[in-house]
């Protein structure tokens, strides 16, 4: 077999000849390739393959004509050989990545100067050859010449740049659409497909905002009747000619109209906007003159083409000075984007607009008018002109302006009064949303102003707001706002300042201590000399989190914070001690009400010995809230104990464990648990709290060595003695206690020994880390020793994992609660996961 048949025969799959049983002799094989090369010949495509290395394996004869080589000449010759040095490295990357990492390079065009000097277009197409395993063994190719079909594409490009031409240079304006129609059928809008320049100067619309967009996207008023008549000129093929006017663009177009393919149509426009001007012209004459009042008259494009002498009497202008501007040149500047917005918003909607504007005369003067502007509509429905009457309202505007004054300013000091305080207040918090700029409020009391009153007379004292009046204005920027609270109070309103608080804060401070600096000075009174101090409550604003009253309200709390600390000084309000003394408020009233609502429950926490059986159970209050679900008793009891509620709540958790005690007395598995109850030190300290507990528990008829108090060292720290006899008048009659929190707080072996305790309850951040830390398991074992000395049992709580377990047992500790053994749990619950240790 020659080389070339082998490097043929490489890349066919190795099984084919298996699977159809056919003969695996050399003849048979020879034959088969023969007719293999015949066909690769035959293809008019140029058909390779290449190795590993990139070199040459197989090539049919075209490939051998392209090159002007011959077989051998080839074979084994990479595209160095053939080709310049640029497409050579060119074509070499790309074999890598099919060699490399098994890409198929499905379309490559490549420009190849063959043996005769020619410059020849290739389309490539290159695939990996893998062998039965699928590794990559090589690459095959095909090439197919395109230069005649590149050359065809060329001539189309250019006969489409002459109709181009001729597109472009029609004087009269044309658009291409296409139909847009609804789910039944029925033509509801047009696309524009394309548009000549004679169009886009005809509509003074950009092609680009024709191209690709509806009409109504580009002309928003255009009307439903022309979309009908151009749907009926594609349904029926008939062309159309009329007239309309383009509402959106102002002018008048003589229009033809025809179907240019199925679901197509084109337009050839001509502007006659002019010949219709003349005629509209007389219609507007009799609508216009007949007022005496100032009129204008504008095109739909708000041009203006007319203006009586009434308007040149008001504004100043005359009517060649006028016509040909819009209105705008009137503008006073006063009005924002938004007002003019909601103008034509009415005009367009209803027809009309009516209402009070600031315009400016040709002499500078800004003067109030009012303007009514009514829209002139033609036969078809459509706006032609503008009439707008305008009325000088100045003096009418000055006597409303006095009223104004007299509602948002102090008479006195001039200054803004609380109502206006709260308007720009309310401004001010919309713009530090926006901006996300920090903002203050300065509320600045007068500290002996009731004192000069009573001893210098009202007169002197209204002298001595104004001159207050005065200072501020001085101590702060132009865009700031002093204003007179009522009384003796003022507010300093100040805007931008930095976002950060901190900064804010600094920039507040800074200004308060020159307010301070200012109001300190002497102030001369007639022929009295006197001085005034202050005191200022400064609170921050940002992002519009509070109300102007709550605002206002935080800046008098911190007034009277600066009073209370001496006068004459500054204090800031502390939004988290008001968030949290807000908290704590509507916490309170919740937990006032959540007794008599019955939201307080008990859950109890199993008490093992070291064998694993139940002996007790430690009573847990928890609050489930109907609205906030369960409260952790962290969150309420330090409330409760601060509030004395504490005592209630205290003596229903008592009530409620002893009704639990008779339940269990009355079964013969639970009939010895001890349950143990929490006691606070204000409910422990009442002068009755011994006969509290004995009367719950005859009033239960329970046995009182099963009911356990504990308590916790801090309960002694006051009336040591006190306390003692309160144990003692309880545990003579059987009532066991446990010392809560061992370890944690001010322990005294003096005075724990006096105690009359049966029991210690290792606290758990001794247990945590019992088995990684040595010295918590010393403490363990001491605390485990001095209660077998004493006499006394030991029970470790945040017993977690039997590891903690283990070493609490070989310390001597043989009683346990906690997670290991069950979470606090309803008493339903809990009583089920009893019957696992009974």
């Amino acid at each position: 077999m020659s080389i070339e048949e082998t490097r043929i025969q490489s890349a066919l799959p190795s099984s084919t000849p298996t699977q159809h049983g056919a003969d695996h002799t050399p003849t048979s094989l020879q034959n088969m390739l023969t007719g293999l090369r015949t066909i690769l010949d035959q293809t008019g495509s140029y058909i390779f393959t290449k190795d590993m290395a990139g070199r040459y394996s197989y090539v049919n004869q075209e490939v051998q004509t392209l090159f002007g080589a011959s077989y051998a000449e080839i074979i084994g010759r990479d595209d160095s050989y053939f080709f310049n040095l640029e497409l050579a490295n060119e074509l070499a990357l790309n074999d890598r990545r099919v060699l490399d990492f098994g890409e198929s390079i499905e379309r490559e065009e490549t420009n190849v100067i063959i043996s005769t000097g020619e410059t020849r277009v290739y389309w490539v197409i290159k695939q990996p050859l893998r062998n039965d395993d699928g590794e990559i063994i090589g690459m095959c190719g095909i090439s197919t010449d395109i230069t005649e079909r590149k050359a065809m594409e060329q001539a189309l490009r250019a006969n489409e740049a002459r109709l181009a031409a001729l597109f472009s240079n029609m004087t009269n304006g044309f658009a291409l659409h296409e139909v847009i129609r609804d789910a039944n059928g029925i033509v509801i809008d047009y696309r524009y497909l394309d548009v000549n320049p004679a169009f886009e100067k005809l509509t003074g619309i950009a092609r680009e905002k024709w191209i690709g967009h509806r009409v109504k996207e580009v002309l928003p008023q255009m009307e439903d009747y022309w979309i009908k008549n151009y749907a009926q000129v594609v349904d029926s093929g008939e062309p159309s000619v009329f007239e309309n006017y383009a509402s959106g663009i102002g002018s008048w177009y003589l229009t033809h109209s025809y179907r240019s393919a199925p679901e197509q149509f084109a337009v050839i426009i001509e502007d006659v906007t002019e010949r219709k001007q003349a005629m509209d012209d007389l219609r507007i004459a009799a609508t216009v003159f007949e007022s005496q009042v100032g009129m204008i008259v504008t095109d739909s494009n708000s041009s203006i083409l007319r203006v009586n002498q009434a308007f040149s009497d008001i504004s100043g202008y005359s009517a060649e000075e006028a016509i040909g501007q819009t209105p705008h040149f009137l503008s006073s500047g006063q009005h924002t984007a938004d007002f003019y917005a909601a103008m034509w918003q009415s005009i367009n909607h209803t027809g009309a607009w009516q209402g009070e504007i600031w315009n400016r005369r040709k002499g500078g003067e800004v003067f109030p008018e009012y303007l009514t502007i009514t829209a002139v509509k033609n036969a078809y429905g459509m706006v032609t002109n503008y009439v707008a009457t305008l009325i000088d309202i100045t003096q009418r505007k000055a006597a409303a302006e006095k009223v104004q004054y007299l509602a948002f300013y102090d008479p006195l000091t001039a200054l803004p009064n609380r109502r206006l305080l709260i308007d720009r207040l309310k401004h001010a918090l919309a713009s530090s949303m926006r901006s996300g700029l920090q903002g203050a409020l300065l509320l600045i009391d007068l500290d002996n102003f009731k004192t000069l009153n009573d001893t210098l007379g009202h007169g002197l004292g209204d002298l001595l707001l104004q001159q207050v009046g005065q200072r501020l204005t001085a101590c702060v920027r132009e865009g700031d706002t002093v204003a007179r609270f009522g009384g003796d109070e003022y507010v300093v309103m100040l805007e931008d300042l930095s976002e950060h608080a901190v900064e804010a804060a600094a920039q507040a401070e800074a200004v308060g201590n020159k307010i301070l600096l200012a109001l300190d000075q002497p102030y001369q009174l007639a022929l009295h000399e006197y001085r005034n101090g202050c005191s200022i409550g400064v609170v921050l604003f940002h992002h519009h989190k509070q109300s102007q009253d709550e605002l206002l309200k935080q800046a008098d709390i911190a007034m009277y914070q600066a009073k209370k600390a001496g006068r004459n000084g500054l204090r800031f309000f502390n939004p988290e001690m008001q968030a949290s003394i807000s908290a704590r408020v509507a916490m309170e009233s919740e937990l006032r009400k959540a007794l008599a609502r019955q939201q307080l429950q008990l859950h109890y926490q199993i008490q093992v010995d070291d064998t694993g059986r139940a002996t007790g159970a430690e009573a847990l209050i928890r609050w489930l809230h109907p609205e906030h679900g369960l409260i952790s008793p962290a969150q309420f009891i330090p409330l409760a104990e601060e509030t004395s509620l504490i005592l209630p709540i205290g003596q229903w958790v008592l009530e409620t464990a002893c009704a639990q005690l008779k339940v269990w007395q009355q079964e013969a598995g639970t009939r010895n648990l001890v349950l143990a109850v929490n006691v606070s030190a204000k409910q422990f300290y009442q002068t009755d709290f011994a006969a509290q507990v004995q009367t719950a528990m005859q009033r239960h008829a329970i046995n009182p060595a099963l009911l356990k108090l504990e308590v916790t060292e801090s309960l002694f720290m006051d009336h040591f003695e006190n306390a003692i006899a309160c144990m003692e008048s309880l545990r003579v009659i059987g009532v066991g206690f446990a010392l809560d929190d061992f370890g944690t707080g001010y322990s005294s072996l003096q005075y724990l020994k006096r105690l009359p305790l049966d029991q210690l309850k290792i606290d758990q951040s001794f247990v945590r880390d019992i088995v990684t830390d040595k010295h918590d398991r010393s403490i363990v074992r001491t605390i485990v020793a001095m209660a077998t000395s004493m006499e006394l049992s030991v029970i470790a709580e945040g017993v977690e994992t039997e590891e903690q377990r283990q070493h609490l047992l070989n310390k001597g500790c043989l009683h346990y609660q906690g997670y290991l053994f069950g979470r606090p749990l309803p008493i339903e619950q809990f009583e089920e996961q009893l019957q696992q240790h009974i």
